[in-house]
């Protein structure tokens, strides 16, 4: 409302003029008060300087390794852990303030994928980046133990977590609402498809990369897990024997482990069926032996290669675990990374002065004669070597194919060690009749190919900095692969030397 007294609107501006003339200065200094408690903001911290790697000559490892691009005298340049560029050095400027490694005459490869491994201890997390290994997807199981995550230094970590099935090492095992679901009892089951739906989407918010199908799934339950786990963008592992291979592999199951059980896809419909209701027993005791004895010459045998090498899946047959019953092999405990190693926390270890497989004699033979005894160990020990070397042969058959290959060493049980067994894996790859490129690419870009993992494998922009310099081609020989002379783990360089010295707790 307008005042209609003049003296009055007077009066009420040199009140509102008064009052501010009173609070104005406290004001002032109120703000003022204010602002000097606000601390000034942080300058952002300065960027860390390039990492840059010169004058070597990039592998390439691309196209299953059929691809032999090299680049010489090239430039990788690595900024906050990923690699940012990569060329000839005439066409890639090297940064002024970059920290700068002269790579003149060596070979620079991507870090090694162990795609099958346990990874129980910062003694095996060592082991493995001492010998270049910068990602395990690691399994827990009774075998190998629980996965350490806490380890650090360590390489990366793709967890496998077992799907469909009761589990005590399942990475869920331990929360409350799977404690009771997952206790296995005395031998697996099968969880219902509502449950096993749930697991998938639990065990994925855990970070879980790769599914493991096991004996205990049947073939219904196979395939749509499987159809599931690609809409979650999930690698699917089969170790089968419920399942017929024939199925989970038209399925799309995207890797089939272990060289001794892939082999149960020869098996006739007779020695199949009663696995369904008997995956471990006497039916599954038949089965293994079944398809271990097959001739290698067997046509069967040879139209199943051939629908492996047609179809989507790899193969990952872990050599490493029969690497000591084949024959030149070598004391692995000789190996430098090994005195980081307890054999006794291991599962079924080589014997540490010997380097062979001790085979416990039944108890009733520690009552014969010491020459005696020894006969008894000997002809178990050529048994073994004779089985290593039947499904050695096999296994030439199936390569003989030519399907694809994925390297997992199956670290740490039976012989087989965390970051050396990846390299007797290569080792063997090359043995079989993979080009040491084609076994270089089965632990690096393979993976890419395979399962899509576009993060790793490869030296090129976009990609984690995970790189090896090595002073050795590997493409001419591939123990080059393990002359390494700078390891590179997310851009940060690795003291690879101080690796060696046992950690302070390197309990399983």
């Amino acid at each position: 409302m307008l005042c209609d007294n003049p003296h009055q609107t007077v009066f009420m501006r040199f009140s509102r003029y008064c009052v501010l003339c009173l609070f104005e200065p406290a004001l002032v200094c109120a703000l003022a008060w204010t602002q000097a408690q606000v601390p000034p903001p942080t300058p952002p911290a300065p960027a860390p300087a390039p990492l840059v790697l010169t004058g070597g000559t990039i592998v390439d490892v691309t196209h299953w390794g059929d691809s032999a691009n090299d680049l010489q005298n090239a430039v990788v340049i690595v900024v906050n852990g990923q690699i940012t560029a990569v060329g000839p050095a005439d066409q890639v400027p090297v940064p002024k303030d970059a920290q700068v490694i002269d790579c003149t005459g060596k070979f620079l490869i991507p870090g090694l994928i162990d795609g099958f491994a346990g990874m129980n201890s910062q003694a095996q997390a060592n082991a493995n980046l001492y010998m270049g290994v910068t990602t395990v997807v690691a399994r827990a199981d009774a075998e190998r133990g629980f996965i350490d995550f806490g380890a650090h230094p360590s390489p990366q970590v793709y967890p496998i977590d077992s799907v469909g099935v009761t589990d005590n090492w399942s990475l869920l095992a331990r929360r409350p609402e799977w404690v009771g679901k997952l206790r296995a009892g005395a031998q697996p089951v099968e969880l219902s498809p509502q449950d096993t739906a749930i697991q998938m989407v639990d065990t994925a918010k855990l970070g879980t990369r790769v599914l493991f199908l096991g004996p205990t799934v049947t073939a219904a339950n196979a395939q749509w897990i499987i159809e599931r786990a690609h809409e979650m963008h999930l690698v699917t592992y089969g170790d089968f024997v419920a399942t017929p291979y024939g199925v989970a592999v038209q399925a799309g199951v995207d890797a089939l482990l272990h060289m001794d059980h892939y082999l149960l896809g020869v098996l006739p419909t007779e020695l199949q069926t009663p696995l369904v209701d008997e995956p471990q027993g006497p039916a599954a005791i038949t089965a293994f032996d079944y398809s271990q004895r097959i001739p290698p010459t067997d046509l069967r045998l040879r139209n199943y290669a051939h629908f492996l090498a047609a179809s989507h899946t790899a193969l990952m047959p872990a050599f490493s675990l029969y690497y000591v019953e084949l024959p030149d092999h070598r004391n692995l405990w000789k190996e430098p990374a090994a005195v980081l190693l307890d054999p006794r926390r291991m599962y079924h270890p080589t014997n540490p002065a010997s380097g062979e497989m001790d085979y416990p004699l039944p108890s009733w033979a520690r009552h014969l004669p010491g020459p005696a005894q020894r006969w008894l160990e000997a002809d178990e020990q050529k048994k073994a070597d004779q089985s290593a070397m039947r499904l050695w042969r096999i296994n030439e058959t199936i390569f003989s194919a030519f399907p694809h290959y994925l390297a997992g060493s199956g670290a740490d049980a039976m012989g087989a060690m965390p970051g050396v067994s990846l390299h007797t894996e290569l080792e063997l790859l090359v043995r079989l009749g993979l080009s040491p490129r084609e076994a270089l690419a089965a632990a690096t870009n393979n993976y890419e190919l395979q399962f899509g993992w576009n993060d790793i494998g490869q030296i090129a922009p976009g990609r984690r900095a995970d790189i090896l310099v090595v002073d050795g081609d590997p493409t001419v020989d591939i123990w080059n692969a393990r002359r390494i002379s700078t390891l590179i783990l997310d851009g940060v360089l690795i003291d690879r030397p101080s690796l060696l010295k046992p950690p302070s707790s390197s309990q399983p």
